[in-house]
């Protein structure tokens, strides 16, 4: 496969992840053309100097592709890797940036023998979106997961990995089934207890104009991404129900364990359970 420098790529899907990261990709390879379904938003990715090219044809935008990368909700994505199968040119590496892996996966495995299949997932975001949140430094620092398939080339992950380190990004080789076990547990389920959250301050502090006076911090951090754009998430809970369920039983037992602690006034149980949770969290961010 040719070197990243020399290749072609085309972004499918202008958002924040796909916006960013062809601002992060341009003068690393040789073009980064982006593929949206609005001319306005091919419009301000160019004011915004995150593409060379941009279109609304799919055929014109995948001509002589060396890398396309669909970066659209995760149930878009299985839609158009089945859509656009066809007219992925032979040879190119195929890649995504949806958050959960299994039904992209098995997607990809159905491409044509020619094209290389890699998903992919990075680990950052914010919880806006749309092109003008594009940042090229969104990926700097973040892990940024890589689920090759069986039929997916050594010289495919290479320039795969080589695309990652370009944007500052650190690749990590997942199995597809392992990354949508951790995800579920240390990014979707995260979005679920925030939105809880907000549910709950609206019950029980919206009668009181002294709430938002108060808020802190911890209210702030904690309820952050439940701000996400909901059709994303909806396509993330869906494709990863059954790990997200997994997941929410667990907390569900460890957080009517700590109610039921205070309901009993079991205080010195509350504390050392309290106390390990501290420990594990600084333990995890040292």
């Amino acid at each position: 496969m040719k070197p990243l420098a020399d290749c072609r790529v085309v972004i499918v899907g202008l958002g924040l992840m796909g916006g960013s990261l062809a601002g992060a990709l341009r003068g690393r390879c040789r073009t980064v053309v982006g593929l949206a379904r609005r001319e306005e938003t091919i419009a301000q990715a160019r004011r915004l100097e995150l593409i060379d090219e941009g279109t609304t044809d799919e055929e014109v935008a995948l001509d002589g592709a060396d890398i396309v990368v669909f970066a659209t909700p995760v149930r878009t994505i299985v839609a158009q890797l089945r859509e656009l199968a066809d007219r992925l040119p032979s040879g190119s590496l195929v890649m995504d940036l949806g958050s959960t892996k299994s039904e992209i996966l098995r997607a990809m495995d159905g491409l044509p023998s020619g094209i290389e299949p890699l998903g992919t997932h990075p680990m950052c975001g914010k919880e806006t979106s749309g092109v003008a949140e594009a940042e090229v430094d969104l990926y700097r620092g973040c892990s940024f997961i890589l689920c090759p398939l069986d039929r997916t080339s050594d010289a495919a992950l290479t320039l795969g990995r080589a695309l990652v380190e370009a944007v500052g990004a650190t690749p990590l080789v997942l199995d597809g089934a392992r990354q949508d076990r951790l995800v579920a547990t240390l990014s979707h389920l995260p979005y679920l207890l925030a939105c809880a959250l907000v549910q709950t301050a609206d019950a029980t502090t919206s009668d009181d104009p002294a709430a938002w006076t108060i808020v802190a911090g911890g209210y702030r951090d904690t309820s952050r991404v439940a701000g996400s754009d909901v059709r994303m998430m909806l396509d993330i809970l869906m494709t990863n129900r059954d790990a997200v369920l997994r997941s929410a039983d667990v907390f569900r037992d460890r957080f009517d364990r700590l109610v039921g602690m205070i309901e009993a006034e079991a205080e010195d149980a509350l504390a050392e359970i309290l106390t390990y949770s501290r420990e594990e969290r600084r333990r995890m961010y040292r």
